[in-house]
């Protein structure tokens, strides 16, 4: 590795690691602080709310990663600049392309480790902080999981609708269910009620617990079985896992390998809407797109932070700040686009990364020039 590597490099991992801190620690209070208070409020165990905090903490690590390289590269190259470090290497013959070069490197490896955290570590970091939290709602609420809902359908055709008022994702078990047939106008035809419902995976299939009712929708003779799944009413093959998927908007429970088995598995059976198609297929792409936002940012930081008068570090902060908010703004908008269908899934993941790489190209030929 080259002096002028090592001269870089050095400038960049001390501020990338007080970023990290600072954007997780700014995360986390602005999403899950009201959250964490209520827990304490309660009387919960705090280290039960310790535990959830740190099962939180992979998910808020992720962006800001991305976000760090962007503040760490403006600060590094706005001291360098300052300090007319800069300007010697240029005149030593080193061009923009070259001095730029040691940030792209720790970019790259930066967003390589984001796209491992993000698709390896935070979904069952993810799905065992919503196992906790689930289990905090039974102790403190008496709230036994949460409530779903779903579509029933046979041959392609929708012949029914389950709820259930909770849903408790480890034990495969469903409770305070109510399940609507419906005829080939899409008109009920009977009403199913039953304490609980338990899924079988060798089976693969439910079972009812406890006994059910079953009233005709046209006033007919109200009927009380006890486990046999009335005839008349439709089944459902899903797993709890597929029923998650159904319910779940929240991309960080599943890595993109499980996500494209939802897809694969929802498209076979018709058990997926339009919307959730497009958002499973926005959050397969935004596993790959927040990782190059690491790239993108720490080549574009270091670009702007190359200056020719000198700068304070408030100036890194504030443009590292506005490029942050604009990035988002920018992702959230293409998000509901992708969501609506006016845009294709993966034209929107990697709109914003693009305009950034465009961005970055522009910026370096000028000051290269």
């Amino acid at each position: 590795m080259k002096q002028i590597d090592k001269l870089i490099i050095k400038e960049l991992v001390g501020p990338w690691i007080f970023g990290v801190a600072m954007f997780s620690t700014l995360l986390m209070a602005a999403t899950y602080l009201n959250r964490i208070a209520g827990y304490i409020v309660d009387g919960l165990p705090l280290g039960l709310v310790a535990k959830i905090t740190l099962l939180l903490l992979p998910a808020m690590l992720v962006n800001s990663f991305a976000m760090s390289v962007l503040l760490a590269s403006l600060l590094a190259f706005g001291r360098l600049s300052s300090d007319s470090e800069i300007v010697a290497l240029r005149a030593s013959g080193a061009s923009m392309i070259r001095i730029v070069m040691p940030v792209m490197a720790f970019s790259l490896v930066i967003a390589l480790a984001t796209f491992l955290f993000n698709d390896q570590i935070v979904p069952p970091a993810a799905a065992q902080s919503q196992i906790l939290v689930n289990e905090i709602a039974n102790r403190t609420k008496g709230i036994q999981g949460l409530p779903v809902s779903f579509p029933l359908e046979e041959d392609g055709k929708l012949s029914g609708q389950l709820m259930a008022q909770a849903f408790d994702i480890p034990r495969g078990i469903l409770s305070g269910v109510t399940v609507v047939a419906y005829n080939n106008d899409h008109n009920p035809t009977f009403y199913m009620t039953c304490p609980t419902l338990e899924y079988k995976p060798k089976e693969k299939s439910w079972h009812v617990r406890g006994g059910g009712v079953l009233v005709p929708a046209d006033g007919g003779m109200i009927v009380h079985f006890k486990e046999a799944w009335p005839n008349v009413m439709p089944k459902t093959d899903l797993s709890p896992s597929d029923i998650l998927t159904i319910n779940e908007n929240d991309m960080n429970r599943f890595s993109m390998k499980e996500i494209v088995r939802q897809m694969e598995v929802g498209r076979a059976r018709g058990t997926l809407t339009p919307e959730h198609i497009h958002n499973l297929e926005y959050g397969y792409w935004n596993k790959i797109t927040v990782a190059l936002a690491a790239f993108i940012f720490g080549s574009l930081g270091a670009v702007l932070g190359i200056r020719n008068q000198r700068t304070s570090a408030a100036s890194g902060f504030a443009t590292a700040i506005a490029i942050i908010f604009g990035y988002f703004a920018l992702a959230n908008f293409m998000n509901v686009w992708a969501l609506s269908g006016v845009l294709p899934a993966w034209m929107a993941s990697f709109a914003p990364i693009i305009i950034g790489f465009i961005a970055t190209a522009i910026i370096m030929w000028r000051r290269n020039s």
